[in-house]
């Protein structure tokens, strides 16, 4: 996602309107046209297809009752299909309005006999505009079915569809609620390599700060604070999020699947340090910053106050000389004793000029001795 775009979602944010009716289905003007997918399975079953229609993804899952399905619906853009989810699984409009409203955090709400309401978000580093895109994945459980919203047709879970159609694991032999646990572990295992990618991107950033610490570098700096902000915004809600189905009825969530998910919450807590570590490197990288234009201005101001002091006696040499007096008066023609008489010496000039010169090579020395070279 550009900045231009993610500039945009900003706006949307900010935009949105006061004062409407709850549950309002607002469709973003950006939003795509849906597309409809479905995995059916069972341990020894699998079907996977890409729907035309609603109406026909909804014609499959109820001919086929006696396995569990994965309902991926991918785009927001036309209304009837909202609506007919609406009646179809039951949901409220208030929750139909949260997967619209797609910047919500990452959270959970048990509702009607058990089902689950998850929002998490889906994280990817970009390269290109060293900032962290990232897009809300909506998921709703069901005694036999998982359904999944989000607004666009990429994610990072092919690796977990992949599984399920190669039928490694576990994931065919049990209930809903764990496909919905497999989709949010896959969500937070790729955390993990956008850290990775931060972390990358930090040490090139310290070796740019060293090299070329511009203003240029610092707007970098703290471009990669506010990423990282966002980023802590999300991983302490996920951890929330996973605490809060770990505390759930073993009504909703069995005793013996209670392991993943803390195994889960587990990665949470260490995407957390992770993104602290990263901030307080981040902060690290603003000090080293100051104190890298500290120095360089410490070493300009040291070569300017050696300049300073070679020509400083020089100067008063040249000054002294350049009064002029004269030694004899012109209308008496008497002749002062402590005027100049250097002044009309025949050698007086290149004798001034050695003089300097020397002078000169005995300051340099002395700043040598001192070890005020060693640092250049």
């Amino acid at each position: 996602m550009s900045k231009r775009n993610r500039q945009h979602r900003h706006n949307k944010i900010l935009a949105r309107k006061a004062g409407i009716k709850p549950g309002s289905l607002l469709i973003p003007s950006e939003a795509f046209t849906p597309r409809f997918f479905l995995m059916s399975f069972s341990e020894d079953v699998f079907e996977e297809e890409e729907l035309p229609t609603y109406q026909e993804l909804m014609q499959r899952v109820r001919s086929r009752p006696d396995v569990r399905h994965w309902i991926d619906i991918r785009g927001y853009a036309e209304q009837p299909v909202l609506e007919m989810l609406l009646q179809d699984f039951g949901l409220h409009a208030l929750q139909l309005e949260d997967v619209l409203n797609d910047y919500q955090r990452p959270k959970v709400e048990e509702f009607g006999g058990n089902r689950l309401f998850l929002i998490t978000r889906m994280l990817r580093w970009s390269p290109e505009f060293r900032t962290l895109d990232d897009i809300q994945l909506s998921l709703f459980t069901g005694p036999n079915y998982v359904l999944s919203l989000q607004s666009d047709y990429g994610d990072c879970l092919n690796p977990l569809r992949e599984r399920i159609r190669a039928g490694k694991g576990i994931i065919r032999q049990r209930p809903a609620v764990y496909i919905a646990y497999a989709i949010l572990d896959v969500v937070l295992d790729y955390y993990f390599p956008v850290m990775a990618d931060i972390s990358v991107y930090i040490e090139e950033l310290e070796q740019q700060v060293l090299r070329e610490p511009n203003k240029g570098t610092l707007t970098l700096v703290l471009d990669l604070k506010n990423e990282l902000v966002k980023l802590r915004r999300i991983t302490w809600p996920a951890r929330d999020l996973m605490n809060e189905l770990l505390r759930m009825d073993e009504n909703t969530i069995p005793a013996n699947l209670k392991v993943y998910f803390r195994d889960a919450y587990d990665h949470a807590v260490q995407l957390i340090d992770l993104v602290d570590n990263h901030r307080e490197m981040a902060s690290s990288l603003v000090e080293l910053y100051m104190s890298t234009v500290s120095n360089r201005m410490n070493e300009i101001m040291k070569v300017l106050t050696i300049i300073s002091s070679i020509f400083i006696p020089l100067s008063f040499i040249v000054g002294l000389y350049g009064m002029n007096f004269s030694r004899e008066n012109p209308e008496t023609g008497q002749v002062y004793r402590y005027s100049m008489p250097e002044l009309y010496e025949p050698y007086a000039y290149p004798i001034l000029l050695g003089l300097m010169a020397i002078l000169i090579l005995f300051q340099l020395y002395f700043f040598y001795r001192k070890g005020w070279f060693r640092s250049f």
